[in-house]
């Protein structure tokens, strides 16, 4: 729209700036602000033949200032990474280094050493550990198991960088690739899993495998990124059902109980019978033994008498008959004596010993 001077008077094609307002103001000129910045300028050059050794000179200043300030240091835990016009160069470690300065070449450096953690199934605050101030997010946390069962699982990913060249020119979003990596490698093992072994007994293997699953997914990205730990916070039924699960694992754990006690009797039995059986079993090789050697001792005295007997029958026979009669009266209380080896002469025993039994007997 045409600018008009206040007061509404006439001249309406003047400009803001216009000399036909007593109030408007001036505008600067530019040409003026040049003539003058170039005058200053000159100021600083050497007059004569030394202008042009003068600029020569500010420009080499520059020059070396310019060159000089692409020294640089990394610090301890972090990685350099060189670019030139953007593209990557090479990695550099801690220390003091040189590349060549903005704007032809830039230096990045991010920290390598930092365990960054990612929350899946649960957000709020604390994060990577459950409390009253954390939210499950059933989005994430429910999961098929292999025996067609769902499972409410809340787990924390804590990773860091291994590569930082990858890491920063190979993924747009390192957070969130790693976050739905993470949670894919848990839903294949999860799948792969049962309730019961998910729930209870083969947590740590759980763990183990999904870390090892998600570091192949994000190495086969190149992303630069290495997993530190895969932790399980909770890995229980639905709430719906928590209930009726916790009486299913009350009842197996009474199963696990009787089991227990059931093989400790048996534990406690079986030694002991076959304790019993080994004796029995000893104890018959040793009969075996003894019977069989009192036989064969029996045998070859047998031969020996009847060997004597062929060689002198009387004396044999009369040995015989003597040991034999030994043998049935060694019990019997009498004493026979032949007459005809003086036995008039023998004093008479009196038998106390046996008369003092016979009383005791009598008095009881």
């Amino acid at each position: 729209m045409p600018w008009k001077t206040p007061g509404g008077g006439g001249g309406g094609g003047q400009g803001p700036w216009g000399g036909g307002g007593p109030t408007g103001p001036t505008p600067p000129d530019i040409e003026e602000m040049l003539r003058r910045g170039q005058d200053r300028f000159k100021r600083f050059l050497p007059s004569g033949s030394g202008g042009a050794r003068g600029l020569v000179l500010i420009v080499l200043v520059v020059a070396a200032l310019w060159a000089g300030s692409g020294f640089y240091r990394v610090q301890p835990g972090e990685q350099g990474v060189e670019l030139l016009f953007g593209k990557f160069i090479k990695l550099t470690s801690p220390g003091l280094n040189y590349w060549i300065p903005s704007p032809i070449g830039e230096v990045l450096k991010p920290n390598v050493e930092r365990t960054n953690t990612i929350t899946i199934g649960f957000r709020g605050l604390g994060e990577g550990r459950r409390g009253a101030g954390n939210r499950d997010v059933p989005q994430e946390s429910l999961m098929l198991t292999g025996d067609q069962n769902i499972i409410d699982i809340n787990f924390v990913v804590q990773w860091r960088i291994k590569n930082a060249a990858n890491f920063l020119f190979n993924i747009r979003d390192p957070q969130a690739t790693v976050k739905i990596a993470a949670e894919s490698a848990m839903r294949e093992i999860i799948g792969q899993t049962t309730l019961d072994d998910a729930t209870t007994g083969k947590r740590q293997q759980v763990q183990q495998q999904s870390r090892t699953l998600l570091q192949q997914i994000l190495d086969d990205y190149g992303t630069g990124v290495s997993i530190a730990e895969i932790q399980l916070q909770k890995s229980d039924p639905p709430a719906e059902v928590i209930d009726a699960f916790h009486d299913v694992q009350r009842a197996r754990q009474d199963q696990e109980r009787s089991i227990n006690e059931a093989q400790a009797y048996k534990n406690d039995i079986v030694p002991k019978a076959k304790g019993k059986a080994q004796t029995m079993i000893q104890a018959a090789a040793a009969y075996k033994e003894k019977v069989t050697k009192e036989a064969d001792g029996e045998a070859k005295r047998f031969l020996s008498v009847y060997e004597t007997y062929k060689n002198a029958k009387d004396v044999t026979v009369r040995r015989l008959f003597l040991e034999r009669m030994q043998e049935v009266l060694k019990g019997s209380e009498k004493v026979i004596i032949d007459k005809g080896q003086g036995g008039t002469g023998v004093v008479p025993y009196l038998p106390l010993p046996e008369l003092r039994k016979r009383q005791g007997g009598a008095s009881k």
